[in-house]
């Protein structure tokens, strides 16, 4: 009781911190819907800081985005004295879906023209900056519609290369930079997207445009980076007039985020132990762990026939999840696989009650809902929406025969360390993870996003087992812990990929 006093009050320091930083640098923009020609996106309006407008930016997120993410660079344009619109593309944050690339390129560039009619923006005085498939779609739409310049922050490709397929590549052209058009990239970005960025930089005509590289930033760091922010500041002097020396926006928020997700962490423990305390008292979870050596192996055999298998049918398809579907189905499939070969080991693991059963569920829901609320207040859009909450149950489904399996590989919770299950959990994952990779690389199908988000994947790998081991741990079920993790995985699913 001590151990979890310490862990509910260190989380709740945490917590109130994280709710103080992020009140330090208020981002309180007005919200919007756009047009039906645009699409109805959610768009939110940053004023200038001081009132009066001396231009104008419109701000595109990535495909695992949306507008929340980009606060960082928004307030910052805001405090150039620039009004600034970030909208939600469909399938988005609180943009209603369908979603493809080729949507929500349309749909941006239908926003632009927008705003120039009803005399929002002026196009002389105007900017368009974009993440990842938003400065793919800046780029795209500056061709069509007249405005001074783009920033694009490490575009997606347009074009196919070496280990770059066309399943890799979001648009289907690759249309010349418009005049004035600047792209950053990250040093630490693989070679061959920096070399597409710094070759269409080249074959511009005019020599208006401009390629930077940020020195040790990322795809994903580089939207927090205060090098990125120099650079806009320097591009938007250049073109616009404005101050380059203004106030910077603050990285608060963020760490403001980061306090409180961890307080939340902290918090967790104790909230999970006593919500399924002694559900499992009349359980006995003594199921040894499986030969290390022959999973590997089954995981091997069984995740390249699972590929090979999505490269021509994806079960999951009707679910309409953008590239989720696919992740999904490979779960699903993956794990019937793994099951079917351990047949003896699940009819040893399946113990389970009611109680356990509806103690794992409130756990885990209750988890979905708190961290989401946490990750909508502090710089995400990840509380879920009733088209994805409609998603929720088959996404679950699909996501419980491979935690059940892995439920079997690791054994009981007593068999070995935390530190050790954690090890495992990423090891065995990483085997899909490297299938799903080749499925690209060799078999030309899959999806790109398995790739771009592996960051994602190992920080919520690390998170979901120490959330499911003290699942285990209190109820001495196996398929009890499972369910949880699965209700785990369809959340952050369907926080992370858009509607289809």
């Amino acid at each position: 009781m001590k151990k979890k006093l310490w862990f509910a009050l260190s989380g709740l320091i945490l917590l109130a911190l994280g709710y103080f930083l992020q009140n330090l640098d208020p981002y309180h923009p007005l919200q919007v819907i756009s047009s039906e020609a645009s699409c109805r996106m959610a768009v939110d309006v940053v004023e200038p800081i001081t009132g009066t407008p001396q231009g104008y930016a419109i701000l595109f997120h990535g495909v695992a985005a949306n507008r929340r993410i980009m606060s960082y660079i928004a307030q910052d344009l805001a405090n150039q004295n620039l009004r600034v619109f970030v909208p939600d593309f469909p399938g988005h944050g609180k943009t209603p879906g369908p979603f493809t690339p080729a949507r929500a390129g349309d749909c941006g560039e239908a926003l632009v023209r927008e705003l120039i009619e009803r005399h929002a923006i002026v196009p002389q005085q105007t900017i368009l900056v974009g993440h990842s498939m938003g400065g793919a779609i800046a780029i795209r739409a500056s061709g069509k519609v007249p405005v001074d310049g783009v920033i694009a922050i490490s575009p997606a490709p347009m074009r196919t290369a070496k280990l770059l397929s066309k399943e890799m590549v979001f648009f289907p052209d690759d249309p010349p930079l418009a005049k004035n058009t600047l792209i950053l990239n990250g040093s630490e970005e693989p070679a061959q997207l920096r070399g597409i960025s710094q070759a269409k930089v080249k074959e511009a005509a005019d020599g208006s445009s401009a390629y930077v590289e940020i020195p040790r930033a990322t795809h994903v760091s580089l939207i927090f980076d205060h090098e990125v922010l120099t650079e806009i500041r320097k591009w938007n002097h250049k073109l616009l007039v404005t101050d380059s020396e203004t106030v910077r926006a603050t990285h608060y928020p963020l760490g403001g985020y980061f306090s409180g997700l961890i307080g939340l962490i902290l918090i967790s423990v104790p909230f999970l132990s006593d919500i399924v305390a002694t559900s499992g008292k009349n359980l006995v979870d003594d199921a040894p762990a499986l030969n290390t050596t022959r999973i590997l192996r089954q995981l091997v055999v069984v995740s390249a026939i699972s590929v090979v298998v999505l490269k021509f049918w994806v079960p999951l398809r009707i679910l309409g999840i953008w590239q989720g579907d696919y992740l999904a189905s490979f779960a699903l499939l993956e794990g019937l696989g793994l099951l079917a070969l351990n047949a003896q080991s699940v009819k040893k693991a399946w113990s389970l009650t009611l109680r356990t059963f509806i103690a794992s569920a409130i756990g885990a829901f209750l988890l979905v809902l708190v961290f989401g609320l946490w990750f909508e207040f502090g710089f995400y859009e990840a509380f879920l929406t009733w088209p994805k909450w409609a998603r929720m149950a088959p996404l679950a489904v699909a996501f419980f025969p491979w935690l059940f399996a892995e439920e079997i590989f690791l054994g009981a919770h007593a068999t070995m360390s935390r530190v050790r299950r954690v090890i495992l959990t990423l090891a065995f994952r990483s085997i899909g993870w490297a299938a799903l990779v080749a499925a690209l690389l060799v078999l030309r199908s899959g999806e790109v996003l398995m790739v771009l988000l592996v960051l994602y994947f190992v920080l919520v790998s690390i998170l979901q087992r120490m959330a499911i081991d003290v699942v285990r741990r209190e109820t001495h079920s196996p398929i009890a812990a499972a369910f949880f993790g699965a209700i785990l995985s369809a959340g952050f699913a369907l926080a992370i990929f858009p509607l289809a």
